[in-house]
């Protein structure tokens, strides 16, 4: 709400659309665009309208301000006077208004739960709201309860217990020089990336995403540990060990205290963003204007994103901390293939076309090696089930929306054995703007399954391939199952405008919603 998407954000058919019931950008006046914003919060003018004060708002107080010249909101218990930020919201002012006099935070998190709102409405800061933090008192005294991490059964909810999945349990264990904790999922599809884990000074953070949830470890360690650590799935129970390694051999009296949300299980659409910072460690042209940034993880993380996911790369700008997703993609599409893919959790790899007038990108390209990045974990609806049985795999990218699809293809042709086509068209405005070109090319040449078709919008006379955009004559001679009834996935992924008309187009030629998944670029 409170800041600029990407042009293909959110994805026509993401969570953050769905929820939201779609959303479109308003045309803003001349001198109301992002930096314009910024440098009226850096002017020193009053935006609250309370002379630098911060109240205690009541209920009945934020309900008077609801009129677009006089309109608070309250997000997370914070109360902002967005009135001024009316004329630069790109979603409109209806879509302000709609939370206008009221809590809006469940309306927020539906549609730009990745916005750093904090920064960008710091000057419009009316104060908190005027609430007993009864919540967080109740959920101390049960912590004291919790004899190594193992909750008593009357905490579990009975919203959870009808909902979510079992509630997970955690427990440790220790030699003179490691210490182990093991968390209990009671799940049978966990693997590797279902964890995240983020170790900074005594302050330990274990994530484990199960369904729609996520479980979480937060632990101010007793003890000082190494950087480096391990972690090891036992799938077939659902359970995962983090080894850590005492800094010295003593024995450890008890884990360590609680730190906030510890030993909770929430709902992941309810659970704030986390960053790390990473080093910029490479950075590499691919075409003209697209580059291939490297980031490696701190050793004290482990973090490895699932297939058709997203992270947020944060970056301060001028004062403000602007925030953007992005898809993370393998670092090389041949690679991958000489050897049998192995995890790896040290390095990120995005390919990031640069807006030369925009504020974030050149921002991002200004970077030298070795500095950093803040990178959020993963988010994103695509489940991996989606590949079970596959025959037919059908793939739609324009421009950088051929992200997502580079991790597909890697998974794709070597861990689908159901498999027995997969066919890439690839919009572009003219040839220099193919992302991986070569690459493509030789991959389908090594692999006879795989077919890539190049279409260009603004071609060269001499170009022989096809050209034009999206279109019912394309798509229909494209979409070929190989069987009448073979088990098909149309992935696609593009600026909005292309991903709107090609679900469209997709659901013309009768393809299903199961059938049919669109990603954010």
């Amino acid at each position: 709400m409170l800041n600029v998407p990407s042009q293909s954000f959110p994805a026509p058919r993401s969570q953050q659309r769905v929820a939201s019931g779609g959303r479109s950008k308003v045309p803003l006046k001349q001198g109301r665009s992002l930096m314009d914003w910024i440098r009226l919060t850096k002017s020193g003018k009053d935006l609250t309208g309370l002379k630098g004060r911060l109240i205690e708002v009541t209920e009945e107080e934020l309900k008077k301000h609801n009129k677009k010249d006089d309109c608070w909101i309250c997000i997370r218990g914070f109360v902002y006077n967005v009135s001024p930020y009316m004329e630069y919201h790109p979603g409109g002012e209806d879509e302000l208004m709609r939370a206008a006099g009221s809590d809006g935070t469940e309306l927020f998190d539906q549609v730009h739960r990745w916005v750093n709102y904090e920064s960008m409405l710091k000057e419009c800061l009316v104060g908190r709201m005027a609430i007993k933090p009864a919540v967080l008192k109740d959920y101390r005294e049960e912590e004291n309860k919790v004899l190594n991490g193992m909750l008593p059964k009357s905490q579990v909810t009975d919203t959870l217990a009808k909902e979510g999945p079992s509630y997970p349990s955690y427990d440790w264990f220790q030699t003179n020089s490691l210490v182990t904790i093991a968390i209990y999922t009671k799940q049978k599809d966990i693997n590797l990336d279902s964890i995240i884990v983020d170790h900074q000074d005594d302050s330990f953070r274990a994530e484990t995403i199960i369904k729609d949830f996520l479980y979480l470890i937060h632990i101010g360690l007793s003890h000082e540990v190494q950087e480096d650590f391990s972690v090891r799935v036992v799938e077939s129970v659902g359970k995962i060990e983090i080894v850590l390694k005492k800094k010295e051999n003593t024995s450890w009296d008890f884990l360590g205290h609680p730190l906030e949300n510890h030993n909770s299980l929430i709902p992941r659409k309810d659970a704030g963003l986390y960053y790390r910072k990473c080093q910029l460690i490479s950075k590499e042209n691919v075409t003209h204007d697209t580059r291939l940034f490297c980031l490696m993880l701190p050793p004290s993380t482990h973090l490895q994103v699932p297939i058709g996911q997203h992270v947020y790369l944060k970056l301060p700008i001028t004062g403000t901390e602007i925030v953007k997703p992005y898809t993370p993609v393998s670092g090389s599409l041949l690679s991958e293939f000489k050897e049998p893919v192995l995890p790896n959790n040290k390095y990120i790899y995005f390919l990031i076309k640069i807006y030369h007038t925009g504020l974030f990108t050149p921002e991002l390209d200004r970077l030298q090696i070795g500095d950093f990045v803040s990178v959020s974990s993963p988010e994103g609806n695509f489940k991996i089930s989606k590949f079970q049985e596959l025959e037919d795999l059908f793939l739609l990218a324009a421009g950088t929306g051929f992200t997502p699809m580079v991790k597909i293809l890697n998974y794709a042709l070597t861990d689908i054995p159901s498999l027995r086509k997969v066919k890439l068209m690839f919009f572009n405005k003219t040839e220099d703007d193919i992302i991986w070109r070569s690459q493509l090319e030789k991959l389908a040449f090594k692999d006879k399954r795989l077919d890539v078709e190049f279409v260009l919008s603004a071609p060269v006379s001499e170009w022989n391939g096809k050209q034009g955009h999206i279109s019912p004559a394309l798509l229909s001679e494209f979409l070929k199952r190989n069987l009448d009834k073979s088990k098909v996935l149309v992935c696609i992924c593009g600026p909005v405008p292309f991903t709107e008309q090609g679900v469209r187009l997709l659901q013309d030629l009768n393809f299903s919603k199961n059938e049919i998944h669109s990603f954010t670029a």
